[in-house]
């Protein structure tokens, strides 16, 4: 074992302080809290083990995790959004302080040690708060590398708390973290405000006397003026004392010039880097990650980028077929040599890290990112996963299976009762006909959809465990802000072209709800999903060049209009792109597929009965006759402003139950002769701008309303064929046909 090596695991027995009394009990409900990006996913599925339940909390569309303590099956373990402080700046704050406001045995507060100040100051705001808690700093092993040393047992002092180091993703330090659980303790810690602020405090916390809730901390976040508080107060103190506090919060205003929650929280980030300054024992030096690249780092980067070009190309149909294999075979051979050689070193990590941020070569990477992410969820998962579960797994045996037990069952029973013919027809139909709840809700759901998301939640787990997430933000950000959105944006808008209705579940990573909106409203308007996608692409091959130039110019153009005329009038707040770019690490597998199995259990838990349900509301308007009926009322609108026959009308309905279905019947009535190139243009950017699948517009009235569906709906729809009427005029008046 080298020194460096022994120094730090050195470092990680000295992992509690003294100063912390000792519980009785077993803590019931433990929480973990911590800034984001600092490990506290691994540490929630090395404390509990795999199985979780997420759910959203009420009220919100924010994810929180919960799960029994491994070993201790009466003790829950809550998983909370990461955050920055608990006087809530976002809606993943809020729902953190929400949890602790409304009562917790322990926190567990997680920690980046290479960033003690910044944890430090959420470590001030638990101390007012006057919950016991454990101390965590995790990632000790980069600490370590940066030459940074913390004397554990003055922290400890200085907090009153126990102090654990540990290296989460390879399990250092998790089992001492579970002995000093029972022995959290309340913090003595105190940041010194002002006398003005300290006056005001105790004029607000006798008004809060009585509450189990620390009065310190509700009297704060009083005083910053937390409006999210507000249900709080009402709920639990007179109209006078709302009003005595209200105009205390008013009077310290006018004595601070107004930027009271700015000078708490500046005290707060003084009196944590002080803290920091007196415990660290070393400074941070500087590692070999900042000399110049490698020749053989810069020949790695270069070799993956030419694969991705070489299959790229291979796609697009620029090699000559009889190279294509070989071509695919070197590319797929250099990706996985330069993958390998990425794994294994730390420094070709790190280089990767640096070129991911930079402004020049993050676009090549993250060309190489979209584009594996792309072959593996958009290509494999979503053709040759999907048509392997679609065509034969239930295509020919469960399908098949179903319907000859249902008909049998039928044709046995209805001949014994003339009566019972009708009925048992019509729930045959429910199961097995055309919009049967077997044949096509759950085909759709666990042949179509579930092979998409398995594959996105698999490459989004290793995106998320190897650090590449926050580089990715950073590159787009640009771009997204002008249509009102910021980096993170662009997870969704790539899982979109795999599958619409994933990507409006994961906008939820969008920090206010303006944002989630305005990120489901773009999905559902102009980003075709894989399989319509595929149709498309297909069916331009049959076209003039001029047709997929005119389609994508349409389709990227009315994004960019929509997104940037919908952020000026939605109401709401847009939020910057503040992020901490973690070093690039190398993915766990367990920490993969302990994230990926408890996705995919909230999916079949929450997801699947959506789908479900849009296809028995389609049985039921099919049954009603008034599916034929909403045909006939929008054939005028296909004919008089889109200029199709009105056999294209069924198109269009036949694409919100499925978009591919949409495009295939396109590319039939184009086949047939029943379309020009003109027309056949005009249908394809009608019905890629057309409200996506039913299945999505479900789950869009699961993520934020009825109302809120119907509105985006009423819009899509007419602007669709408004669209698609104008891109009619332009074309025939150019003299296309």
């Amino acid at each position: 074992m080298s020194s460096s090596s022994a120094r730090r695991r050195a470092d990680l027995r000295v992992v509690e302080g003294s100063a912390a009394p000792q519980r009785d009990a077993q803590p019931r409900c433990i929480a973990l809290v911590g800034n984001p990006n600092v490990g506290k996913s691994v540490i929630f599925g090395a404390l509990t083990g795999a199985y979780a339940t997420v759910s959203n909390y009420p009220g919100t569309t924010v994810e929180v995790t919960r799960a029994a303590a491994r070993g201790v099956p009466a003790a829950e373990i809550i998983d909370t959004p990461g955050v920055n402080g608990l006087t809530p700046q976002s809606e993943d704050e809020r729902v953190t302080r929400d949890i602790l406001l409304a009562g917790v045995d322990v926190v567990v507060q997680i920690a980046d040690a290479k960033n003690l100040a910044r944890a430090l100051v959420l470590s001030s705001e638990l101390a007012d708060a006057g919950i016991p808690f454990v101390l965590v700093l995790n990632m000790m092993d980069e600490a370590a590398d940066r030459g940074l040393r913390i004397d554990f047992a003055k922290l400890s002092a200085e907090l009153n708390v126990p102090v654990v180091s540990t290296v989460a993703v390879s399990g250092l330090g998790l089992h001492e973290l579970s002995d000093a659980v029972p022995r959290a303790a309340i913090s003595t810690h105190r940041v010194h405000y002002p006398v003005p602020v300290d006056r005001a405090l105790l004029r607000i916390e006798r008004l809060l006397a009585g509450h189990t809730v620390s009065q310190r901390w509700l009297a704060l976040m009083c005083l910053a003026g937390d409006d999210t508080l507000r249900p709080w107060l009402s709920e639990h103190l007179s109209a006078s004392a709302r009003a005595t506090i209200e105009a205390t919060r008013h009077e310290l205003q006018a004595q601070m010039g107004g930027h009271v929650a700015y000078e708490l929280q500046r005290q707060r980030v003084h009196t944590a880097e002080r803290l920091a300054r007196e415990v660290m024992r070393a400074a941070i030096v500087e590692t070999e990650a900042s000399a110049s690249p490698a020749p053989a780092e810069l020949a790695v980067g270069a070799a993956m980028f030419a694969a991705c070009l070489l299959l790229f190309a291979a796609d697009l149909g620029l090699i000559p077929t009889a190279a294509v294999l070989v071509a695919r075979l070197m590319g797929w051979l250099a990706l996985l040599a330069g993958g390998v050689l990425i794994h294994e070193s730390a420094s070709l990590r790190t280089r990767v890290g640096q070129w991911s941020s930079h402004r020049g070569t993050g676009i090549a990477v993250l060309f190489v990112v979209l584009y594996l992410i792309y072959q593996f969820v958009g290509v494999f998962a979503a053709g040759t996963a999907v048509a392997f579960l679609e065509q034969t797994v239930f295509g020919r045996y469960i399908n098949p299976a179903v319907i000859g037990t249902i008909d049998s069952t039928v044709s046995v029973m209805a001949p014994t009762s003339t009566s019972l013919a009708w009925p048992l027809h019509l729930v045959r139909d429910m199961f097995v006909g055309p919009y049967g709840l077997v044949t096509v809700a759950l085909t759709y759901a666990l042949a179509i959809i579930f092979p998409i998301v398995t594959a996105f939640f698999l490459a989004f787990s290793v995106l998320e465990d190897s650090g590449y997430l926050p580089r990715l933000a950073v590159i787009v950000n640009r771009v997204f802000r002008a249509m009102g959105l910021n980096g993170k944006a662009v997870l969704p808008m790539v899982l979109g072209l795999g599958c619409d209705t994933m990507a409006t579940l994961t906008a939820r990573i969008m920090e206010t709800r303006k944002e989630r909106v305005l990120v489901t409203l773009l999905l559902a308007l102009g980003v075709p999903c894989s399989a319509q996608l595929g149709v498309i692409l297909a069916l331009f091959g049959a076209l003039p060049m001029w047709a997929p130039l005119v389609w994508g110019s349409v389709v990227l153009g009315v994004l960019f209009a929509v997104g940037w005329l919908a952020a000026r009038l939605l109401p709401g707040e847009q939020s910057d792109l503040i992020l901490e770019l973690p070093p690039m690490r190398r993915p766990q597998l367990s920490n993969i597929l302990v994230k990926t199995v408890g996705r995919l259990e909230w999916y079949l838990r929450e997801a699947v009965p959506i789908f479900v349900l849009g296809t028995f509301v389609l049985f039921v308007l099919d049954t009603t006759g008034a599916l034929s009926h909403i045909v006939r009322i929008a054939e005028p609108a296909v004919v008089g402003i889109l200029q199709l026959p009105a056999k294209a009308a069924e198109v269009f309905l036949v694409g919100f139950f499925r978009r591919d279905y949409g495009s295939a019947g396109i590319y039939a009535l184009f086949q047939q002769g029943m379309l020009t190139p003109v027309q056949t243009v005009v249908a394809l950017v009608t019905i890629t701008l057309f409200v996506p699948c039913v299945a999505n517009f479900f789950i869009i009235i699961k993520e934020h309303g009825v109302r809120t569906a119907l509105a985006m709906s009423g819009f899509i729809f007419p602007f669709a064929f408004v669209i698609g009427g104008a891109v009619n005029v332009a074309l025939r008046a150019v003299g296309l046909s």
